[in-house]
Order: structure tokens, then C-alpha cells, then sequence
């Protein structure tokens, strides 16, 4: 079985935000009066090694703030590691943020069309999914209303139904079952079962253990960044309840 996805000695640091905060005025003041000090830098992922294999099924947990969301950007390119490589080896779908990737001023219809595009599928085949992808989505008579205009629910059903659709190598999922009513969520387990049915290879992020548990082949157990235990999902989902 080849690798999917490989990272070699991860580590990232991140400014604080507090050093957002900072405006050019304060920051002249404090220098002249000589009380500047720099912004505190936090290590968010620390020394990973962490290796999915394709096709398989891999859970990620841990505590709020111990690094999981920011793992799954690492691996799908939209942050960059401070130190270590990253490989991957297949296409991409990322789910991770509500609306992430989306242009706001355009149509839900031609987002639908842009995001296969940059996953290889031409416009036609994309302009043939987007009935079926707007008919998961429940957002039929929104196709040509801009994205801006939808609720953080309907872009979120609109995320998770082009990149379930377009059936990439590898389908990152952070928190999407926490996303909409008890219909959709369950609309969204019935067509992540047809994910776990085929080769592809899922990252999935969840607060809900019993679904990492029962879905999950392998579980990476994540603590203050750093890898606080990786194996067999009932093992590892037992081992953290046991710490909790």
C-alpha cells in the first residue's frame, strides 16, 4: 500500500493575536519610548510525524486549541510549515472551514464550476454535477445568488456537497457533521459511507468520538501540538476518554 500523505518532523509557529492587534502608531510609540517588545509567537505543531496511507481512514482528536484544524491546513497547502516536509500524493478536497475557498461575488453556481476546475474536471462535467451538487445542498433556487449572500449553514452544505461530489483522492473533513439540522447531518453520514466503501483516503476531525470510533481505521491523538498517540481507533478514543 503506498503513502498518501507523509509528514516529516512538522512544525509550525504562529503569531499570537496579539500580534495582530498591533497598529503602526502604537508600535512607533513604544519603540520611541523604548518600551517595544515583540509579539509572542506560539508553537502550534510541534516535531509531527504522522504518515496516512492511501485508502485509509484516519481520525484526528484532541482537546480545543491542540492543533487539529491546523494540521489539516498544513497537509492541504493553505499553511505552510515553519520546519519539516509535507508530502502528499493525490488530489485534495478540503473541508475545513465554513465557506473556505469560496469567491464571494460570484454565483453559488459558478464557485461549483471554479472548484472542480482546479480539481482537473472540465466546466461541462462540472455544469452536469451541479444539479445533483445543489440538489444535496438544498440550494436549488440559489444558483445564481452570490455566496456572499448565504448563511454560514448554506455554505457549509454547499462545501461539503461539491467536495463529496467530486470524489477526490483525499477528502479532508473538519467538523462537518457538527454543521446543520439532524436531517442534513444525517444526509452527510449516509453519503461519507460511500467514501468509506471506496479506496479513497479520509482526514476527518471530529468532537464526535462514538462516529471516530465506529468509522475511523487509524486515530491521531493530538496534545498542545505535539503527537500524543496515534493507533487503532478504539484503542486510541478509549486511551483519551480515559485522560479527559
Amino acid at each position: 500500500m503506498e503513502e498518501a500523505i507523509r509528514l516529516d518532523r512538522v512544525s509550525l509557529w504562529r503569531r499570537t493575536q496579539e500580534e495582530f492587534s498591533y497598529d503602526l502608531k502604537k508600535t512607533v510609540l513604544s519603540v520611541l519610548e523604548g518600551k517595544y517588545r515583540q509579539p509572542a509567537k506560539k508553537l502550534v505543531l510541534d516535531q509531527i510525524d504522522f504518515v496516512v496511507q492511501s485508502g485509509e481512514k484516519t481520525g484526528i482528536i484532541g482537546a480545543n486549541g491542540s492543533g487539529k484544524s491546523t494540521i489539516l491546513k498544513v497537509i492541504s497547502g493553505i499553511l505552510k510549515p515553519t520546519t519539516g516536509v509535507v508530502r502528499v500524493r493525490g488530489q485534495i478536497a478540503p473541508l475545513i472551514e465554513l465557506g473556505a475557498g469560496f469567491d464571494p461575488e460570484i454565483s453559488v453556481m459558478d464557485n461549483i464550476i471554479l472548484y472542480g476546475v482546479l480539481l482537473g474536471f472540465s466546466r461541462t462535467e462540472m455544469r452536469e454535477r451541479a444539479r445533483s451538487i445543489l440538489d444535496f445542498a438544498e440550494l436549488e433556487e440559489y444558483a445564481y445568488v452570490p455566496v456572499k449572500a448565504l448563511s454560514s449553514g448554506m455554505a457549509a452544505r454547499l462545501g461539503f456537497a461539491i467536495a463529496t461530489d467530486v470524489q477526490p483522492d483525499i477528502l479532508i473533513l473538519d467538523e462537518v457533521l457538527s454543521v446543520g439540522d439532524e436531517s442534513f447531518k444525517n444526509k452527510c453520514k449516509k453519503r461519507m459511507q460511500k467514501f468509506w466503501e471506496a479506496h479513497a483516503t479520509v482526514l476527518v476531525v471530529s468532537h464526535d468520538l462514538d462516529f471516530v470510533k465506529q468509522s475511523c481505521d487509524r486515530v491521531l491523538w493530538l496534545e498542545k501540538g505535539k503527537v500524543k498517540f496515534i493507533g487503532k481507533s478504539e484503542e486510541a478514543v478509549d486511551y483519551y476518554l480515559s485522560g479527559i
